[in-house]
């Protein structure tokens, strides 16, 4: 399974890598805001798309609305501190397959991810 992780903080991005290794995922490519993730999304073939919603540059939204340009299908997650329902439903709208509230647990991420892909045992 081939992972586009999405997160202006390197930080954030290594705690989600660890998350995704202990379920037993390692085909992880990182982009640090939504045009970096774009380029990427547009020359390599993904299974799932995790995204930080606020970034520079372009945010996670923008960059759903984008993906969902080029593929309806493929799954995308947003991750956000802000559970605020106006944005939730703005995300729905736009097509978000699913979203996870910071900070998560391994468990967490799983359930979400279990919804779209099949996890590696």
């Amino acid at each position: 399974m081939k992972v586009l992780l999405v997160d202006d903080s390197g930080t954030m991005r290594t705690i989600q890598r660890r998350c995704l290794n202990m379920l037993s995922i390692t085909d992880i490519v990182e982009a640090e805001d939504g045009v970096q993730a774009l380029d990427l999304f547009e020359r390599t073939n993904f299974d799932i798309v995790l995204s930080d919603w606020n970034m520079p540059n372009m945010d996670g939204l923008s960059l759903l609305k984008e993906i969902r340009q080029r593929d309806a299908n493929i799954p995308v997650i947003m991750i956000t501190t802000e559970a605020e329902r106006a944005r939730v439903v703005t995300a729905i709208q736009a097509g978000v397959s699913d979203y996870l509230i910071k900070p998560f647990t391994p468990d967490m991420l799983k359930e979400k991810m279990e919804r779209w892909v099949t996890i590696p045992s």
